[in-house]
């Protein structure tokens, strides 16, 4: 008799995915606060609010907001002074935004691999990287892990290396009981429709540093100073609107009430499979204080499992769940990206030198590929704010599948003969 539901046998039972964006009264009255006042954009009070509010929440001085999160990248290695034959040591999996703006800079973005526990990038990757045009890291907290920010920092001041936080996953994560964006120079955030903190699109970036502070201030606002009397720069318009910035002032005060329940259910979902045979829970350092989510990722190990692969197991999984929810691969690695190509714009072809070195696929990145290829599998976060059935329904799966491999196998191995 078949037991697994991709075979025609009974399946577990459905997740209950809360509806994405979640929103209430608070943010269509923000927003007709907006329309009422006529200023939409230059003259408002949201942004500006909004900015202090989430400066407070990260624990800095300074937060900046802007159009997106490709856009906060990429002026922060403006306010940076990165330029011209820089280096800039990136994951080779992140998405294609953390690479594209070190090219937007003319800088060289340097792949480099990821550690195979965390699939956040490797410090021992990053510090064999490091050349005499090495100017700055971007370590990406991915998914649902914070970077190891201890090393990193470690080799930044080593080396005397500029760190920016690329957090565009990480609203609200903490090291060491300090929030991310708050602890290399600059942080960067993406306020995206799909992130954990959204407006549709948006951007912030924060930092520490007063200098920093009033430079990216400027450079989001066609370069014009912020206080009287300062000089101008050049630069192009990436600011926000009054729109985003309520809708986001309304968000960020239901964010910490939704980091906790993502927070608790991934531990109790953690604390039941920990123990399954080829499936790992990804390492969690003892650093991590608060840890917010994008995705909640697991490893697949498939040599646990006679090679089946990770997409077969894929669909195992969601059929048992009813295929009520997506369960998703990582981003795919640079060095062979469909979104990363940058041979596609003659606006990179500022020498032949400079040419072959943004080549991607001149990186050597196995973890990176083997985790897109065979390992890396997981849950949207809104996945996470589900109730207690679901967890179980998602932790039921995962063990029945298990414990039926060889239906599993033999289901594999029968359809590619």
């Amino acid at each position: 008799m078949k037991k697994l539901a991709m075979n025609g046998g009974p399946s577990v039972g459905k997740v209950n995915v809360p509806k994405w964006p979640i929103f209430d009264q608070t943010e269509i009255d923000l927003v007709t606060e907006v329309i009422k006042s006529g200023f939409w954009g230059i003259g408002g009070t949201k942004i500006k609010e909004f900015e202090e509010k989430f400066a407070e929440f990260c624990g800095v001085k300074y937060g900046i907001a802007a159009a997106n999160g490709t856009v906060t990248l990429r002026l922060a290695l403006e306010a940076l002074g990165i330029g011209p034959g820089d280096e800039v040591i990136v994951p080779g999996l992140t998405f294609q935004a953390t690479a594209a703006a070190v090219l937007d800079v003319n800088a060289i973005p340097i792949l480099v691999d990821i550690d195979p526990n965390t699939y956040t990038i490797d410090p021992k990757a990053i510090e064999a990287a490091i050349t005499p045009r090495t100017k700055c890291i971007i370590p990406v907290h991915l998914y649902g892990r914070v970077a190891d920010m201890d090393a990193i920092m470690a080799i930044a001041r080593k080396y005397n290396l500029y760190v920016i936080e690329d957090c565009a996953h990480q609203h609200g994560s903490e090291w060491d009981g300090k929030k991310v964006g708050s602890i290399g120079d600059i942080g960067s955030f993406s306020l995206q429709a799909y992130k954990t903190l959204n407006a549709g699109e948006g951007g912030i970036m924060t930092t520490n540093d007063d200098r920093l502070g009033e430079l990216l201030g400027s450079l989001r606002n066609i370069g014009n100073p912020i206080y009287p009397g300062a000089r101008c720069i050049q630069s192009g318009n990436y600011r926000m609107t009054e729109f985003q910035a309520a809708i986001l002032i309304a968000q960020l005060s239901r964010l910490n009430e939704q980091i906790e329940l993502r927070e608790q259910n991934v531990l109790y979902m953690e604390s039941k499979i920990k123990d399954i045979e080829g499936i790992q829970v990804l390492y969690r350092n003892k650093k991590i204080t608060k840890q917010a989510y994008f995705r909640w990722m697991l490893k697949y190990i498939p040599e646990e499992w006679e090679m089946v692969p990770l997409e077969i197991f894929i669909k195992a999984l969601q059929a048992e769940l009813e295929n009520s929810v997506e369960c998703g691969r990582p981003y795919v690695p640079l060095d062979n990206s469909p979104l990363y190509r940058p041979y596609s714009k003659n606006t990179h072809k500022l020498s032949e030198e400079y040419w072959k070195a943004i080549n991607p696929s001149r990186f050597n990145i196995p973890v990176c590929r083997r985790a897109y290829e065979k390992e890396a599998f997981g849950f949207f976060h809104p996945v996470l704010l589900t109730d207690r059935e679901s967890c179980d329904n998602i932790v039921n799966a995962l063990v029945k599948l298990r414990e039926n491999k060889k239906e599993l196998i033999d289901y594999y191995y029968r359809s590619v003969k």
